[in-house]
């Protein structure tokens, strides 16, 4: 997967965001397995090495909201980690809110998949960062409290997928973390596909598209 031109094509239009604001707010959403991480990554990446101010972009990533297992089993919803429902939107709210108007730097926590556990304070927004890049799949969700967040980016892209490229991604994910391939594909279907659906029929319309492989189900159309 080369999302090298992908991440070029974006580092104009965040170029020109900034000339507008002190500090910009690029939402990258997609499907899960998409490439949203190594997208959001190259275009940091991009972006600091051609800025010569230390920390001009920074990276928060949603997966940080994460809920624990323990109170996802105590609520009857560890069988459906990385729905919704399952991670701490209000606080993802709060600390977006936070970012938007930081005199400081704003901590953040960051999701150890080796682990499944989400890590308190475990990275840093700097007060001097120009860009925030924030990556996830409910980024551009049509309900709230997600909806909200739509008015604090400056720019939203959605990288478009297919399916069933992502079912082939995600099987091969839980592989790589021990599981055998009849629970892979049960992972899958009865979990991280019924996220991915939803994120197609509930997502607003992107300022910006990216399609990897052609349009996906549902596809969004990026405004003209």
């Amino acid at each position: 997967m080369n999302l090298q031109p992908d991440a070029d094509a974006l580092l104009g239009l965040i170029e020109q965001e900034c000339n507008k604001r002190q500090r910009s707010i690029v939402a990258i959403a997609g499907l899960p397995a998409s490439g949203k991480s190594t997208l959001a990554r190259a275009v940091v990446d991009g972006l600091n090495a051609s800025h010569p101010d230390e920390g001009f972009a920074a990276l928060l990533p949603m997966d940080g909201f994460h809920l624990d297992n323990g109170l996802l089993v105590a609520l009857g919803l560890l069988e459906r980690k990385g729905a919704p429902e399952t991670f701490d939107a209000d606080g993802f709210l709060a600390l977006l809110r936070r970012v938007r108007d930081a005199t400081d730097d704003v901590l953040h926590p960051i999701f150890d998949r080796s682990r499944e556990i989400s890590i308190n304070a475990a990275g840093v927004i700097p007060v001097g960062a120009r860009v925030v890049v924030v990556e996830g799949n409910y980024l551009l969700l049509d309900t709230e409290p997600w909806r909200s967040a739509r008015e604090l980016y400056d720019l939203t892209v959605f990288l478009n997928t297919s399916v069933e490229e992502i079912e082939r991604r995600l099987i091969d994910r839980w592989l790589t973390y021990g599981f055998d391939l009849e629970s892979a594909k049960s992972k899958v279907h009865n979990n991280d596909l019924l996220n991915a659906r939803l994120v197609l029929k509930q997502s607003i319309v992107p300022d910006f598209e990216l399609a990897e492989d052609g349009p996906a189900e549902a596809a969004i159309t990026a405004q003209p």
